[in-house]
């Protein structure tokens, strides 16, 4: 109750808008009202592609600013080619090595950093809980196996902001949906987040007077692709894997390796576990009990991995991650997308 009654005041405090900034260039803001699991990295970099892509963004100086979640260097720091992740956090690391183009930053202080920033078009990530900061466009994520609006504040939820905090996005995206999910579902999904109607048609939402836009992702895993440069790809072949991973929710992983592969094995770490030389015992005993096994790990999981300079070649040759994208579940929902983001 405490704690709700904080989030309240705060929000009150910052309703008006009148304590909030905007910054010179135009800002996209990717984040949730869920401790993580949500998809905001993938959905980042889906909008890094259509901006890119673009006619009006595709040649201008594009930005990520993030807070830089338990890294340790300190204040404002672009990131170089070979960020490592332990320095700058894995999420910013795997931007810029798939965005070698695209100015990656991270500050505490995303007012400030903005001013820092030499680029056109900046997206914030994670800050939409970062009130000193107002953005040209809040999207705000939530998975669609578990709504916000059946969630419950921390610390007996997964919750970090007001629930109705969902309606003050000028998007919302459901995503991690199934494939196959029709316009029956996602309106019983929009009545599931306390929409009155949704037409999806033209993915408007409506809640008393306000109206947004709803729209639905999936996610794609893409081919393995080595942790380190000297792995052995036969191993991609094995029949067995080893799952390891530092991320709020494997489920999705899972059920995508579990249709190819025999899952021998399967280590569920902390969210953003920084991996050390103790960690080789337990892949150690996993190895002699999976000998012919590859290991496989999430995107976010290598960058970490690649901090542990002492790991023996054993594991180099046999570790491997899976790229993720996301995409829209139909054509219309992308390009409805993609004139609210390249139209700030």
């Amino acid at each position: 109750m405490i704690y709700k009654l904080i989030l309240t005041l705060r929000n009150a405090r910052y309703r008006d808008g009148r304590r909030s900034v905007k910054a010179a260039v135009p800002t996209v803001c990717v984040g949730n009202i869920t401790v993580g699991g949500t998809g905001k990295t993938p959905h980042t970099e889906m909008i890094l592609r259509e901006l890119i892509n673009s006619d009006s963004w595709g040649t201008k100086d594009l930005a990520v600013l993030s807070r830089g979640y338990k890294r340790r260097s300190k204040g404002y720091q672009e990131l170089p080619l070979d960020a490592s992740a332990a320095l700058y956090g894995d999420e910013p690391a795997q931007i810029k090595h798939k965005f070698p183009g695209v100015t990656v930053a991270v500050d505490k202080d995303r007012v400030e950093a903005c001013k820092l920033l030499k680029a056109d078009y900046i997206i914030l990530d994670d800050a939409y809980q970062y009130r000193k900061l107002k953005a040209d466009l809040d999207i705000v994520l939530t998975p669609y196996d578990r709504p916000v609006t059946e969630d419950s504040l921390l610390p007996g939820g997964r919750l970090r902001d007001l629930k109705s905090r969902i309606y003050d996005a000028g998007i919302v995206i459901v995503t991690k949906c199934p494939y196959d999910l029709d316009d029956s579902e996602k309106q019983e999904a929009a009545a599931t987040l306390g929409y009155d109607s949704f037409d999806p048609g033209t993915c408007i939402a409506v809640r008393k007077d306000r109206s947004q836009l709803l729209l639905f992702t999936k996610i794609s895993y893409e081919h393995p692709e080595p942790v380190f440069p000297d792995a052995d790809t036969r191993f991609i072949y094995s029949h067995k894997v080893v799952l390891f991973s530092g991320i709020a929710d494997d489920k999705p992983l899972r059920n995508y390796l579990s249709d190819t592969y025999t899952i021998s094995g399967r280590f569920s770490l902390p969210d953003h576990y920084r991996y050390t030389a103790a960690d080789i015992r337990w892949l150690r005993t996993a190895l002699r009990r999976n000998p012919t096994a590859a290991f496989v790990t999430t995107e976010k999981d290598a960058q970490r991995l690649r901090d542990l300079k002492k790991l023996p070649a054993e594991f180099r040759q046999r570790m491997f991650y899976l790229p993720i994208t996301t995409g829209f579940l139909t054509k219309k929902e992308r390009q409805l997308f993609i004139d609210k983001i390249t139209q700030l």
